[in-house]
């Protein structure tokens, strides 16, 4: 820590850091400040370290929000007609490889099937009268 006979660095930054407060913080003061009497406000902000100015920002922050907030449309946002073109297309994508897939599967049985028929029409022994079975 420091020692009593220590100075304290005088240089002042070349810019001073605005004071950034967390929104919770902003809504607590602003609650307090709005409860209070005149003198009690000015407690409040010499024991904070805030300006009134602060304290106005803080206020405009928060109403636009609230307008903002309720400008906002009820409800789903509205889909991008470019989504729901590309989901329609992937479900129409996804039905016709299901198509594909089974035509290629009736394709390789009737195939087979073919293949079969061929093999007994030429491996059975012939009936009297020329027919075969």
């Amino acid at each position: 820590m420091s020692s009593p006979d220590q100075v304290p660095d005088p240089e002042v930054p070349a810019r001073a850091r605005p004071k950034s407060c967390a929104a919770s913080y902003k809504a607590r003061i602003l609650e307090e400040y709005d409860a209070l009497d005149k003198a009690g406000k000015g407690a409040l902000l010499r024991c904070e370290g805030l300006y009134t100015s602060l304290i106005s920002a803080w206020r405009k922050q928060r109403d636009d929000g609230v307008r903002a907030a309720l400008a906002k449309p009820a409800g789903r946002p509205p889909a991008d007609p470019r989504e729901r073109e590309n989901a329609r297309l992937r479900r129409e994508n996804e039905r016709l490889r299901a198509e594909l897939d089974t035509a290629r599967q009736v394709i390789d049985v009737q195939g087979k099937l073919s293949a079969l028929l061929d093999q007994l029409a030429t491996s059975s022994p012939a009936l009297p009268g020329g027919e075969t079975r």
